[in-house]
């Protein structure tokens, strides 16, 4: 089934970052399609039930370069602390350990290497009758 809105990132090493969100974030690679000089001109990603796809343009794309991001994602999982741990371990910049927020979820904050912004986040657990 194909998603009604679907995140495209652009990375200037998009074979660097299929690995780090692999590496860090649990994404399963789908799909890679590699042009001249194994460039990846366009690649899909999934975590859950969701996708975001990528790609390696030729010119400078990168958040770090322009010196920040207009674009956040926010991706649900299972077990956030968890999660929180693996991507720590793999490198990922913490921005905001796990903390549960207001609205009800416990999220965290990072950014992978070219400097996109990542949200995880655990939705409340289900409230049982009194």
């Amino acid at each position: 089934m194909v998603q009604t809105v679907t995140p495209y990132l652009l990375y200037e090493d998009a074979a660097a970052a299929l690995d780090f969100l692999s590496r860090a974030f649990g994404f399963e690679e789908l799909r890679r399609i590699t042009g001249p000089g194994g460039r990846v001109d366009h690649a899909e990603m999934r975590i859950g039930d969701g996708e975001v796809h990528l790609g390696q343009p030729g010119e400078p794309t990168s958040p770090n370069r322009f010196g920040g991001t207009a674009v956040q994602l926010y991706v649900y999982v299972a077990d956030v602390d968890a999660h929180f741990r693996r991507a720590r371990a793999a490198g990922a910049e913490i921005v905001d350990e796990p903390e549960d927020q207001s609205y009800g979820d416990r999220r965290y904050h990072a950014r992978d290497p070219e400097g996109h912004a990542w949200y995880f986040a655990q939705p409340p657990a289900p409230q049982r009758p009194a």
